[in-house]
């Protein structure tokens, strides 16, 4: 420690903390133990700047899954939205009977509105070695041909 003055008048100035001054002081043997205190890799790397760089928080990302009687594609697994959207074209070739009505609008990003045709319910999808049912919600869009479909 540095101090600009005395060591007493900083004593004198700060009477709050002359008690555990005079206490660290007065201890020199449990002030020492302090000095020694062993650390894991842990602390180690973070007094030595070692830690790795931070990572952004990844919103979006590309899950591959596969529908019957089409090729693996990618999905945008997009953490920021709550629906699943599928292109008309997509909706087409999976030969899907069923597409209920809806009457919801979405408002995209670029500020447009968008009416979806009607909602594919319990879609198949395989997601690796997995099979889980799924709503989709038809919308007549030209989507990216590498990311038909986008997860919410």
């Amino acid at each position: 420690m540095n101090f600009e003055i005395s060591f007493t008048d900083a004593l004198i100035l700060m009477p709050k903390f002359s008690f555990t001054l005079k206490a660290l002081i007065g201890n020199k043997e449990k002030l020492s133990e302090m000095a020694r205190t062993p650390m894991n890799e842990h602390c180690s790397a973070v007094i030595q700047n070692k830690l790795p760089k931070k990572l952004g928080d990844p919103v979006k990302f590309l899950i591959p899954c596969e529908f019957p009687g089409m090729d693996e594609c990618l999905a945008l697994a997009d953490l920021d939205v709550s629906i699943n959207l599928m292109p008309l074209f997509a909706w087409k070739e999976l030969s899907l009977l069923e597409r209920t009505p809806t009457c919801m609008t979405h408002e995209l990003t670029d500020r447009l509105v968008s009416k979806p045709i009607g909602i594919a319910k319990d879609v198949k999808v395989k997601v690796g070695m997995f099979h889980f049912p799924a709503n989709f919600v038809v919308v007549d869009f030209e989507p990216d041909p590498r990311v038909p479909l986008i997860l919410g």
